[in-house]
């Protein structure tokens, strides 16, 4: 509408006056500035939100201002990010890491994406936390692990992943003492690269299921013998890595058999990562660090308040013979 000229009054002294009208700083932009970055958020690549404005109100926007109203967001998120987690207690773990391409000091290089879910007390789900970083080396996931406890993290029963070398370093250090699920899905892909014959592949992975829905552990480490002794001759390579193997997958068995189809596989926070993957393709490779870490935290913040507000994920109560 162009400028509207509005008459103040002018005070002297000490005496300070602003019309109670009004409010200070330009409060058209704060509001465009907030539906930048919701649309940054909900995956429009800066490309996309320029014509988008353009239509809107009459003139368009630069990257670098889609990118500053997107740092707006930096204090809401981190305060997000540094909860406390004694509310209560967090009966099952799951953690997994995923990478990005980030520019940095001029150079393009993958970056971990560490995060950490799990089913409360209640029976919801909650992203507890999330991390970036260079690597998944064993200190990155040890400071991340370390990060938890001291926000609260407490109650742990189980802890479902895969078997990364950082990770599993860590996690015996600052979680030692819980049980750990390796992820029976990895597992599953793992033995396939101790398959000398292509024509054995599907018979090694029935057994191997066969040996993951056994009923119980007895008859989990029944199975697992008669499948370790049965490739002794054939395949010995792949009958000894189902020894040492295949047993961190029966863990599971140690908790409520409704749970362990939800708990024998980090699958589920895999399912996750699509779903930021589908953000985080619009944008391909991020300028930095901090703007890998804004984006994948306002998405999954969006997914912790939508898992905490809606149904229990399990039935952290099942009957006795469950």
């Amino acid at each position: 509408l162009g400028d509207i000229p509005v008459q103040v009054p002018q005070v002297r002294g000490e005496v300070s006056f602003y019309p109670s009208a009004l409010t200070k700083g330009p409060q058209v932009e704060r509001a465009l500035n907030l539906a930048v970055a919701e649309m940054y958020v909900q995956g429009v690549s800066t490309r996309r939100v320029e014509p988008i404005l353009r239509k809107l109100v009459g003139h368009g926007i630069s990257s670098a201002t889609v990118s500053k109203a997107a740092a707006e967001l930096d204090e809401a998120l981190a305060a997000w990010r540094d909860r406390p987690l004694d509310g209560q207690a967090v009966r099952y773990l799951i953690l997994d890491a995923r990478y990005e391409k980030a520019r940095i000091d001029g150079v393009v290089r993958d970056v971990a994406v560490m995060i950490a879910i799990g089913v409360l007390a209640d029976g919801h789900r909650s992203v507890l936390g999330l991390s970036v970083s260079l690597s998944e080396a064993e200190v990155h996931w040890r400071q991340f692990l370390t990060s938890l406890t001291k926000r609260g993290l407490h109650g742990v029963e189980l802890i479902t992943s895969d078997d990364h070398a950082g990770l599993k370093a860590a996690r015996k250090a600052v979680l030692g003492s819980v049980l750990w699920q390796r992820c029976q899905f990895h597992l599953q892909q793992n033995a396939q690269a101790h398959v000398s014959k292509k024509a054995m592949q599907t018979k090694v992975a029935e057994d191997i299921r066969d040996v993951f829905n056994a009923p119980d552990r007895d008859q989990a480490q029944q199975r697992l013998q008669a499948a370790v002794d049965r490739y002794s001759a054939s395949a010995p390579d792949l009958s000894s890595w189902m020894e040492d193997n295949l047993p961190e997958g029966l863990s599971v068995f140690a908790i409520p058999k409704v749970h362990r189809r939800m708990l024998r596989t980090s699958n589920w926070l895999e399912n996750l990562n699509g779903k930021l993957r589908k953000r985080t393709s619009v944008v391909g490779l991020f300028p930095n660090t901090d703007s890998i870490l804004r984006l994948v935290s306002a998405v999954l913040r969006e997914t912790d308040e939508r898992w905490l507000t809606g149904k229990r994920y399990l039935n952290m109560n099942p009957r006795t013979n469950d």
